[in-house]
């Protein structure tokens, strides 16, 4: 396989506090990784490092949704690949979007369940459909990693399943935050434990039960 990014005794932090210490971590192309661990633990500052490092080949799905309130669920997920388009057909978009670019949108809503709201403002939308408009962005985007903080904490069991699913389908890399242990189990192959910032756990998803993860976030 190959090396998508490798980090060697990296550190990391914010506000002048360390929080990630001695990170010894090689991802490969392909992968599907389950960062886990207690809140605080350093998950979301790993995952803002790798995207530092990837960052021309991310998707990315933010902890919080991120969306525009005032504009819609289309423009928003628009935003997506603005950066594909020249300036005057963004800014045309705002107003007078093209024809193409509505239909492309709406099929990538309809994998989320979203596409009936594709005009919808997006802060009248609940926390959940919020969150799936954040990866409809991602989707739409295409780029072939997706780094995902907490991609479906929002949602019910059976939408947080469909929603992992088409990420992996649809994206050649997954490097997820993930709360739930059953997911992270079921939808990817390589799981990683952080507590106070180092890595404690990295182990293939197959060689590991629930009952091993367990014990990192009690007490």
């Amino acid at each position: 396989m190959a090396v998508l990014v490798e980090l060697r005794k990296a550190s990391a932090g914010y506000a002048g506090r360390a929080v990630l210490h001695d990170i010894d971590l090689r991802i490969d192309a392909g992968e599907r990784i389950a960062v886990m661990g207690r809140s605080g633990a350093g998950k979301s500052t790993l995952l803002n490092l790798l995207y530092e490092h990837l960052a021309d080949r991310v998707a990315l799905i933010p902890q919080a949704a991120a969306l525009v309130r005032t504009l819609s669920v289309f423009h928003n997920v628009y935003m997506g690949r603005l950066d594909c388009h020249r300036t005057w057909h963004n800014l045309r978009t705002l107003l007078w979007p093209n024809r193409r670019d509505v239909v492309d949108i709406e099929k990538v809503l309809d994998l989320v369940g979203l596409a009936d709201l594709l005009f919808a403002r997006a802060g009248a939308l609940s926390g959940g459909q919020q969150q799936r408009t954040s990866v409809a962005r991602a989707l739409y985007n295409g780029r072939p990693v997706i780094i995902g903080d907490e991609p479906v904490s929002a949602l019910d069991r059976v939408q947080g399943a469909e929603i992992l699913h088409k990420l992996g389908a649809r994206h050649e890399t997954l490097i997820l935050a993930l709360h739930d242990i059953s997911f992270a189990l079921a939808y990817t192959d390589r799981v990683i434990v952080l507590e106070q910032g180092r890595i404690v756990l990295d182990t293939p998803s197959r060689a590991l039960a629930a009952a091993d993860l367990v014990p990192y976030y009690g007490g």
